[in-house]
């Protein structure tokens, strides 16, 4: 497990396109997951430390989000070969497990995950109603410990672009382990 840091918001960048398979076997979009308001493109993966310590947190965020009129898809772009653990069939029981209410879905030849150069699991992309990024930070202050009360950075972020358009200047970078690169 190598810990990595995610890079500065690099404000305005558009995303790239994609057409991934979701674990309910349908492929999805880029404009099929954008909402009204915006939309988070979360990388993660099944196995890592970090994603399994914070997974409740993230569902609860993006089932927050939704009802500010903001999507969110997660994205799995591990080498499944090496880790088994990242599977389609392991993606379908850990969305089913944690009762994912947005798409999660597999990029098996990583070329989503190099487009928007994503470094680690997680690693947030937070959207304007333009698809503009305006956030590209952690999820919260606790970290994998939860902490009572923590600071929802994500969550405010994103409510503050779902009102305004733009996300705040000043951003903490997410932590994780280092997406598994073939």
């Amino acid at each position: 497990m190598v810990l990595l840091s995610t890079p500065v918001c690099d404000f305005g960048q558009l995303p790239s396109d994609f057409s991934l398979l979701n674990v309910d076997g349908k492929a999805w979009t880029l404009q099929q997951c954008q909402g009204e308001k915006g939309l988070l493109v979360m990388f993660i993966c099944n196995h890592c430390p970090y994603v399994k310590s914070i997974i409740k947190r993230i569902v609860r965020d993006a089932d927050d989000l939704s009802l500010l009129g903001i999507n969110s898809v997660a994205i799995m772009s591990n080498d499944v070969e090496r880790y088994p653990d990242d599977s389609f069939k392991n993606m379908q029981r850990f969305a089913a497990e944690h009762q994912f209410s947005f798409p999660y879905l597999l990029d098996r030849d990583q070329s989503v995950a190099k487009a928007y150069g994503a470094v680690c699991t997680p690693d947030f992309f937070g959207y304007n109603a333009d698809l503009q990024l305006q956030y590209r930070g952690r999820l919260d202050e606790s970290g994998m410990e939860a902490i009572p009360n923590a600071n929802r950075d994500l969550f405010e972020a994103m409510k503050q672009i779902a009102k305004r358009g733009c996300g705040p200047k000043e951003q903490i970078a997410s932590m994780g382990c280092s997406i598994k690169w073939r």
